[in-house]
C-alpha cells in the first residue's frame, strides 16, 4: 500500500507542478508583453476583469512578474521532486511538501479565503497539494514503522 500511496502522491505533484509552471509562464508572458491586466486577471479569476482594467505602475508589473517567476520555479521544484517521491525518497517528500505546501498555504489564506479565485483550478490545486502531502507522509510513516 505504501508504494501505491507514494506513486499517487507523485502523480498529484506532477499535475500540481505542471499547472504552476504553466501559470508562471502565462503570468510572466503578460508582464513581458506589457499586459499586466491579463496577468492579474489570470490570477484573480473570480474577480470581474473589467474592475482590474487600469494603468498599472512598472513596480506593480515587477511584483506580478516576480510572482510569475515564483510560480514557475515552485512548479519546477515540485515537478522534479515528484519523480523521487515516486520512489519514496524522504528528502523529496519533505521538499515537495515544504515548497508546494507553503505556496498553497499562502494562496489559500489570501486568494481562496479572500474570494478572489474560482474553485477550478485554484482551490482544486490546493486540494491536490494537501492530498499529495497526506499520502506521502502517511506512506513514509508506514515505511518507517514497518522496520
Amino acid at each position: 500500500m505504501k508504494s501505491t500511496l507514494f506513486k499517487l502522491s507523485a502523480v498529484l505533484w506532477i499535475i500540481w507542478g505542471l499547472v504552476h509552471i504553466l501559470a508562471g509562464v502565462m503570468t510572466m508572458r503578460g508582464i513581458l508583453t506589457g499586459d499586466i491586466t491579463s496577468s492579474v486577471s489570470g490570477i484573480a479569476d473570480a474577480v470581474d476583469s473589467s474592475t482590474l482594467q487600469m494603468d498599472y505602475s512598472k513596480a506593480s508589473g515587477a511584483i506580478i512578474g516576480q510572482h510569475g517567476f515564483n510560480l514557475f520555479w515552485i512548479g519546477n521544484v515540485t515537478f522534479i521532486s515528484a519523480f523521487f517521491v515516486w520512489k519514496g525518497n524522504r528528502n523529496a517528500i519533505f521538499l515537495a511538501a515544504l515548497i508546494g505546501g507553503l505556496a498553497d498555504l499562502g494562496y489559500f489564506l489570501f486568494m481562496d479565503l479572500g474570494g478572489f479565485v474560482n474553485f477550478v483550478p485554484g482551490t482544486v490545486m490546493t486540494i491536490i497539494s494537501a492530498s499529495a502531502i497526506i499520502f506521502s507522509f502517511y506512506s513514509y510513516y508506514l515505511a518507517q514503522h514497518k522496520k
